[in-house]
């Protein structure tokens, strides 16, 4: 029988520097963090989306904005987005009959920040 993998939702902000600053001492609880972050990451549409989303002056935009950005329907970028709000890689906020996505950037930065290289 197969073994079940827990399901890990974690929105704390992730504050950590890069892996190999010392070897074995990022916390579990980080690396769980950065796990899932990386997992809500690891499709191709959602990182259209964060992309976008860094590319907009206020690191926001409607749904009405980024479904035609990746070329998907709304109703499927809100399951994406769904996804990194989880995670905690973005916030959202009703404005009228309007949903503005808008990154957090503090665990955006963080995600590259551990995964970059100081050697070298």
């Amino acid at each position: 029988m197969p073994k079940t993998l827990p399901v890990l939702e974690d929105t704390a902000p992730l504050r950590c520097g890069p892996l190999d600053a010392a070897p074995g001492a990022l916390p579990y609880e980080t690396a769980v963090a950065l796990a899932v972050r990386l997992k809500a990451l690891a499709d191709p549409v959602r990182v259209q989306l964060v992309s976008y989303l860094l590319a907009r002056p206020a690191l926001e935009a409607c749904t009405c904005d980024l479904a035609p950005a990746v070329g998907l329907s709304e109703p499927t970028v809100s399951h994406h987005l769904k996804q990194l709000l989880q995670a905690g890689l973005v916030e959202k906020e009703r404005r009228g009959a309007n949903v503005f996505y808008r990154l957090v950037p503090d665990s955006v930065s963080a995600v590259g920040r551990t995964l970059t290289l100081s050697c070298c």
